[in-house]
């Protein structure tokens, strides 16, 4: 879409909103289909880069059978996804509070499909409980850290997440779950965040950061496939009927896939390409979720001046955590500003079209999840034309964050 299209579609609604390119999230689809087709593997959708019940069943409807359910960032939300007909549940993050739980366990007891991630004896025994309160079975996943620590665990490459860090911690914990009744264990998630969720080149790094971070990523994989690997070989030397093995994200696809110990690759933020996945080489995605701020001031002629605009992403603070203003081309933050609580200014020098007052500008976020905190609804945009209005999350009163 350009900016023309994007002013004809939004001239009678309100702003700020929300919208998205169904042209765009189809094309995406279809592409990362095509890197997966002939690796044997599935995609499993995730949700926290959606969160949007519109969005999340255009994507499964058309992946076909390559896509293979959702990955859930929280028990409750996937409790709450279930009650409205998705299935084949994977609960990326553990807990052990018993109401998540237990409403997990109730979904599972009237027929869903619902995983759940352990990494501790803790979550392995609040799940057999909550299992054997409804008088069921519940699914465990075993959750593998396969982050980068070369010079003998001096240096870390990844996120701290699970304590299960080599095969015979996965062994240990695989043993220790069959003495927990109803708990089977079925799979492994080892996520490689320090290669699926870190750029190539990030706009707040300099050039020697990014190719320290390209150098690394790359020493990384092998170790990533090597401990994965023996994990897996590990698990199933106890549970031999544990088939799933989940890894990777949007920017690991084809090398995650390539791995012969897994069995589906994760996917989220690459279907609607929020603007950090700018910096992943090769990616041949396109942006398909966006944002539209009103133009309210013009202070000057080399600035104009947006009501709202200050959806900030999570993460390390940055130039790369604010909004990219995207339409009409060259806008630029004002260093000392940024995007504001209630007004963003712009630099318009450069501007290939300068907006007016009562002008729409429009913006990419950082992180396509956090942007439907922000708006009740996305409007479903194809060409020039809004074809649909749907809520997200927040649209239907519900949050999981």
């Amino acid at each position: 879409m350009d900016w023309d299209d994007f002013r004809r579609a939004l001239a009678f609604e309100r702003l700020p909103c929300a919208l998205v390119d169904l042209d765009a999230l189809e094309r995406n689809v279809d592409r990362v289909r095509a890197r997966i087709a002939g690796t044997g593997r599935t995609v499993r959708v995730a949700s926290k880069s959606v969160r949007h019940r519109g969005v999340l069943r255009r994507v499964l409807d058309r992946g076909g059978d390559a896509f293979r359910g959702l990955l859930c960032y929280s028990a409750d939300e996937a409790a709450w996804l279930a009650s409205h007909g998705f299935d084949d549940l994977l609960i990326a993050y553990p807990t052990v509070q018993r109401a998540a739980l237990d409403a997990v366990a109730q979904k599972v007891a009237l027929g869903a499909t619902i995983r759940c991630i352990v990494d501790s004896s803790d979550h392995l025994e609040a799940l057999g409980a909550a299992a054997r309160r409804a008088s069921i079975s519940l699914d465990a996943v075993l959750d593998l850290d396969v982050s980068y620590r070369p010079l003998g665990g001096r240096a870390h490459l990844g996120v701290r997440r699970s304590p299960l860090r080599s095969a015979e911690d996965v062994g240990a914990l695989a043993r220790a779950a069959k003495s927990v009744p109803g708990v089977r264990v079925v799979g492994l998630m080892a996520y490689e965040a320090h290669v699926a969720g870190l750029p190539d080149a990030s706009a707040s790094a300099g050039a020697a950061k990014n190719a320290a971070v390209r150098a690394l990523k790359s020493l990384a994989i092998p170790a990533v496939r090597a401990l994965r690997g023996a994990a897996v070989s590990a698990m199933r030397a106890e549970w031999p009927d544990a088939t799933l093995v989940n890894g990777g994200g949007t920017g690991s696809i084809e090398v995650t896939a390539a791995d012969p110990a897994v069995t589906e690759v994760a996917v989220g933020s690459g279907f609607l390409c929020s603007h950090l996945f700018d910096g992943y080489a090769g990616l041949d995605l396109e942006p398909a979720q966006f944002f539209a701020l009103e133009v309210a001031r013009v202070p000057d002629r080399d600035h104009v001046t947006c009501a709202y605009g200050g959806y900030v992403a999570s993460g390390t603070p940055g130039i790369d955590r604010l909004p990219m203003p995207w339409s009409p081309r060259g806008l630029a933050w004002v260093g000392l500003e940024g995007a504001g609580e209630v007004q963003s200014p712009l630099r318009v020098d450069r501007a290939e079209r300068r907006p007016r007052i009562g002008d729409p500008v429009i913006f990419r976020h950082a992180k396509a999840g956090e942007m439907a905190e922000r708006f009740r609804e996305y409007l479903m945009v194809r060409g020039d034309a809004i074809e649909a209005r749907e809520p997200t999350y927040r649209g239907e009163g519900t949050c999981f964050g």
